[in-house]
């Protein structure tokens, strides 16, 4: 039995209590919780960090809950009834503030699992909650869940070759980070996991947060990651559209010409980049949607067409098959 069959079994035996009040929020009865880290996560500062579940839904029956208190990082698996051997991390946003777990994460797994995608919800650390170097918490998160997806690839039938990651505004930002920044160490190494390659093989990011130092920033999530009166070059190290290169997979950029909260220029500004470096990307700027849709959009409104525009992308770039 390998360390991610032990790990798996005896997180499943626990059932979701690892996870209190998200329970209910599987998308199958067969999920498993896959802890990121064997020990304390890095960063630790003693810092007591309480788990809180606010439902913001007043329909029982669709719950929209925000997640905050990440004191132990996991990775919620959702298997399709019928892999095709891809997979997708899924990077809920909320800010850097909190989780959207169930608009931006356990939604998207489930139009995912429908196309045969594997789906890992990611619920990584939220750096205002205790943590040293907490300008770089999420991403090491990110980063370690990429690893341990590829190191356990035959466990959880999928391709190594055929791993990408899907985020939501901050969590589009931490998504494009890991696109950017996925061959940057940021944290000391723990297990053969991390000899693994973190890098996506196409990264989908959806009204994402891309620059924080640009006016068009979302001031919130750049000072939930880097803290108030952050400098000039720790914004412009962890803007995304900075930190394109030869090395970034192909990009995924949604926005909607009415997102009041986050301004399409986010995504303008890293498809210039991407322009520039050459490297492959699309952009979808709709004139209806807002901000935080997810995939609960009526028909009616443009965007949301995005996931089937997402699919023939993925399949452009030989994530799914076409």
């Amino acid at each position: 039995m390998t360390m991610f069959d032990r790990r798996s079994a005896l997180i499943a035996a626990a059932g979701l209590a690892a996870l209190p009040g998200l329970s209910s929020a599987q998308t199958s009865a067969s999920d498993e919780i896959i802890e990121l880290w064997p020990g304390t996560p890095p960063g630790d500062t003693g810092a007591r960090i309480v788990r809180k579940i606010d439902d913001q839904s007043k329909d029982p029956t669709k719950p929209d809950r925000f997640v905050t208190g990440i004191d132990r990082p996991v990775l919620v698996v959702c298997r399709p009834a019928r892999p095709n051997g891809a997979a997708m991390l899924v990077a809920p946003g909320g800010g850097y503030g909190f989780l959207s777990y169930d608009n931006e994460g356990a939604s998207q797994a489930a139009w995912l699992n429908a196309r045969g995608i594997t789906a890992f919800i990611l619920l990584y650390r939220l750096p205002g909650e205790g943590w040293a170097r907490h300008e770089d918490v999420p991403l090491q998160d990110a980063q370690r869940a990429m690893r341990i997806i590829r190191a356990g690839a035959v466990q959880f039938g999928v391709d190594k070759s055929r791993i990408g990651v899907l985020g939501f505004s901050a969590g589009g930002h931490l998504a494009g980070s890991l696109a950017t920044r996925h061959g940057e160490t940021i944290y000391t190494p723990v297990d053969a996991a991390d000899r693994e390659d973190a890098r996506p093989d196409v990264a989908g990011l959806i009204y994402p947060v891309v620059s924080l130092d640009a006016p068009f920033t979302h001031g919130g999530s750049r000072d939930n990651l880097l803290g108030e009166g952050a400098g000039a070059d720790m914004r412009r190290a962890r803007s995304v559209e900075m930190r394109v290169d030869a090395s970034t997979p192909p990009l995924f950029l949604v926005h909607a010409t009415d997102d009041g909260l986050v301004p399409p220029a986010n995504s303008i500004a890293l498809f210039q980049a991407m322009q520039a470096a050459k490297r492959p990307v699309a952009l979808h700027i709709f004139e209806d949607g807002g901000h935080g849709f997810g995939v609960r959009l009526p028909r009616m409104m443009q965007a949301s067409a995005w996931p089937e525009l997402f699919a023939t992308f993925g399949a452009r770039h030989g994530l799914i098959p076409a």
